[in-house]
This record gives C-alpha cells, sequence and structure tokens, in this order.
C-alpha cells in the first residue's frame, strides 16, 4: 500500500516536468519571433502564451 502513492507522486512529477519544458520551448520560440500580434508558431508557443498571461486575444 505504500507504493501507490509513490507511483502517484512520479506520475504527476513527470507530468509537471513535461509541462515545464513544453513551456520553455514555446519561449524559446517565441523569443526568435519577437512578435505577440501574430498567431504563435507552435502549440508549445501558444501554451506559453497561455501559462505566462502573455497571450494576445483578437
Amino acid at each position: 500500500m505504500t507504493a501507490i502513492p509513490l507511483i502517484i507522486g512520479l506520475v504527476l512529477s513527470a507530468t509537471v516536468a513535461v509541462g515545464y519544458v513544453l513551456v520553455l520551448v514555446g519561449m524559446r520560440q517565441e523569443d526568435r519571433r519577437m512578435r505577440l500580434a501574430d498567431a504563435p508558431p507552435s502549440r508549445a508557443a501558444g501554451l506559453a502564451r497561455r501559462v505566462t498571461g502573455c497571450h494576445v486575444r483578437g
């Protein structure tokens, strides 16, 4: 019974790590373009805009 919380913790930490990497990749793509008025170049960039609050509604 002590293995279940460990497995849940590992799955949650892996999910957070993957999300963090996706946001970092998206931020690197936005840094090259230097403009937010256009549509994001990829889904990772769109996720980075949502997470950081730098998205443009329009």
